[in-house]
């Protein structure tokens, strides 16, 4: 008997050592990833983002435009704050959070007081973020007690479901309240467990203040922010832009990398300004922490930095133009004008200003976006790039070298100027508005005397003998009816190379009308006499017109203007990489800058009168002036376009445009004078520039 349990037992230990023996060989034969990946869920246990870092934007001589700077925030953690949540005290009732809840009343009164407000204001932050938190966890107990849902299912995708069709179907299938809050409050999400931003420290009192006044509260931290700051403010702010909370778009931007991709309160930048087009360049990658079940870390991906990207202005030229603009002891007839004034390196093409008045503080643009955006003069609207202006008398220039290059005109034809009106249907002069004369009796009215003295009478005869064609070619390859900066489709984002699948970012940017109404269509014939005179249906930008006047400046070669220094990215606005020779005669150029020559420098040229008293300073200085005025009707508008050289051969192109401006004489020339001073004084040109090396 004994030997017989023996023998059972011996046989059950040997059942048992063969069945450890399979499941080994199966451990060891079988793929093992199964218990690889369940081991990885207990080690990896949580993970923590890391901030990402904001590239800067710099000028051209490396001064900081936007960066990314420290911020500290009084910082609240949601389990303290949600003391405050009726819907959580209903659910929970726990009767002996009651202390806790007179600190949360502490903690009240007490940032009321450092703020010097009313406790009901910090009463509204604190449910500010309990509404918000409350919100996330009522969808996620929607979304975990009916996994099924017809709405889930419609929609397909989790993450585009609406929070209120969400809200709506969890009503519909658990109709009552209490429920549903003891659902919701069963439901624990990581914003649970993080602190909220309460109020801004802004000083460094602010924070010392702070840390004495809560140094006893476990509750509430002090936590440190990136914030974006613009340190010269208002200066080239429709061109820099600005950041704001990331757009549904902007998380289309990186979908295929989550250390790329837009969190919960992160920023992107705004259209239309380089924020927003270099958004891809100035995007940070995030870093990450993760931690084991025992809160070991167990790995780390470093941080990385967005790139810098470097601007071709220079911001404190632009700073000074857009000051003396706006100031009314300087500028005094114009100072309240919407104005535009853009200032570009001829030899380079680089844009050293795009000043657009009025203007707005960076550090301010998010906060008081609604008053901005409502107000009449558009001071979000970059003028020098995005508004469409008749460009009255300063086209004149490109009618003449379209009228002498094609053999339409020869420079000593005269085209008569008597003093009385013109025919209907035809312009008169603008010296018989004003004066009830004629250009006939300053002399012969040929081409340089038709350009030194701006005679309407010339050019509107001269354009309506040009072919519409070949009218609107000479336009284009001035420059006109097209977009004058190009944004590439594809940047560079840390080590990932991202396209928008929005289509390139670029900047708002009006392309001008080149032809009679119907971009479609070339000029009708009947409109090119009013063309001749930069009205009609023609419509340019000020970037334009100054990049016209560097293609004259640099002998007939037309280059895109570049806002980006090459080093930054790969810029489609390269001048080299977009240079045309348009192939216009020496003679023609020459007879062009002898009359714009005479405009500024002789007696009877329409801006002598504002630059005589400056002509032997500027020659002191090694400075020639070449220009044109312009004057508009319905709108009214004062222009000035043209360009400084000196016997280096360096040069500045420039073109002012005056909303409202009666005479580009008396409104936009004087601004333009004062300008090129400006740019003097920065070296750009003249015996500055030349002295300092």
């Amino acid at each position: 008997m004994y030997g017989k349990r023996i023998k059972i037992f011996v046989i059950l230990i040997a059942l048992l050592l063969l069945i450890c023996l399979l499941r080994l060989t199966q451990m060891q034969l079988l793929s093992h990833s199964f218990y690889s990946d369940e081991i990885a869920k207990l080690k990896k246990g949580s993970s923590r983002p890391l901030k990402t870092i904001r590239g800067r934007i710099l000028d051209r001589k490396g001064k900081v435009l936007a960066a990314d700077e420290p911020q500290f925030q009084l910082c609240i953690n949601y389990r303290f704050s949600s003391l405050l949540d009726g819907r959580v005290q209903q659910a929970d009732g726990h009767e002996e959070l009651q202390n806790k809840r007179q600190d949360l009343s502490q903690v009240i009164d007490k940032c009321a007081r450092f703020k010097g407000v009313e406790p009901s204001q910090i009463t509204d932050e604190i449910q500010k973020i309990n509404d918000l938190i409350w919100k996330q966890r009522t969808f996620q107990a929607w979304r975990k007690n009916f996994p099924h849902s017809e709405v889930l299912q419609n929609y397909g995708d989790i993450m585009s479901v609406p929070l209120s069709q969400a809200l709506i179907d969890f009503e519909k299938r658990q109709p009552n309240p209490l429920k549903r809050l003891q659902l919701v409050n069963e439901v624990d999400i990581a914003e649970m467990h993080k602190s909220w931003p309460l109020l801004e420290l802004e000083t460094d009192d602010d924070i010392f203040t702070a840390q004495l006044e809560f140094l006893d509260i476990g509750d509430v931290e002090i936590l440190p922010k990136a914030r974006r700051s613009y340190p010269y403010g208002a200066a080239a702010a429709q061109t820099i832009g600005w950041v704001g909370p990331a757009q549904p778009h902007d998380r289309r931007l990186f979908p295929d990398d989550r250390l790329l991709s837009y969190l919960e309160g992160e920023v992107s930048g705004r259209r239309p300004g380089v924020e927003y087009v270099c958004e891809t360049i100035l995007r940070g990658r995030r870093g990450e922490e993760v931690y084991d079940i025992d809160r070991e870390l167990v790995n780390r991906t470093e941080t990385r930095f967005g790139k810098d990207v470097s601007l071709t202005l220079d911001i404190e030229l632009q700073q000074r133009i857009e000051k003396y603009l706006a100031d009314c002891n300087l500028n005094a007839d114009n100072c309240e004008a919407p104005t535009a004034a853009v200032v570009i390196d001829v030899a380079t093409a680089d844009i050293l200003a795009l000043a657009s008045t009025p203007v707005f503080d960076l550090n301010r643009a998010r906060y008081d976006y609604a008053a901005l955006a409502g107000d009449p003069n558009e001071p979000l609207r970059n003028r020098a790039i995005n508004k469409h202006y008749p460009p009255g008398s300063v086209v004149k220039p490109l009618i003449l070298i379209a009228g002498l290059e094609s053999g339409e005109i020869t420079p000593d034809e005269i085209i008569p100027c008597p003093p009385r009106k013109a025919p209907k249907g035809w312009p008169s002069c603008w010296i018989f508005n004003r004066y009830g004369s004629g250009h006939d009796f300053s002399g012969q009215n040929s081409a340089r005397n038709a350009i030194k003295h701006s005679c309407n009478i010339y050019f509107s005869r001269l354009a309506d003998r040009i072919v519409p064609a070949v009218l609107h070619h000479w336009l284009y390859e001035f420059g006109y009816g097209r977009k004058a900066l190009c944004a590439p489709a594809v940047f560079e984002a840390g080590a990932v190379s991202v396209t928008d699948r929005l289509g390139p970012r670029n900047f708002r940017q009006a392309p001008g009308i080149i032809s009679s109404g119907n971009p479609e269509r070339i000029i009708v014939p009947e409109d090119r006499r009013w063309f001749g005179i930069g009205q009609g249906n023609l419509r340019v930008t000020p970037l334009q017109v100054a990049n016209a006047m560097a293609a004259i400046a640099r002998g007939g070669e037309y280059k895109l203007p570049r806002l980006f220094m090459a080093e930054t990215i790969d810029d489609p606005n390269d001048s080299q990489l977009n240079s045309l020779d348009l192939n216009i005669s020496p003679q023609t150029l020459a007879l062009i800058h002898d009359g714009m020559s005479a405009v500024v420098n002789e007696s009877g040229g329409t801006a002598y009168k504002e630059f005589a008293p400056v002509i032997g300073a500027l020659a002191e200085q090694d400075v020639q002036v070449y220009g044109k005025t312009g004057s508009t009707e319905k709108p009214d508008h004062a222009w000035f376009g043209g360009f400084a050289t000196d016997s280096s051969g360096r040069s500045i192109s420039i073109a002012v445009v005056v909303e409202g401006g009666q005479h580009g004489s008396s409104d936009a020339a004087p601004l333009a004078r004062d300008i090129i001073q400006f740019c003097i004084e920065a070296g750009y040109i003249g015996q500055e520039l030349l002295t300092t090396q």
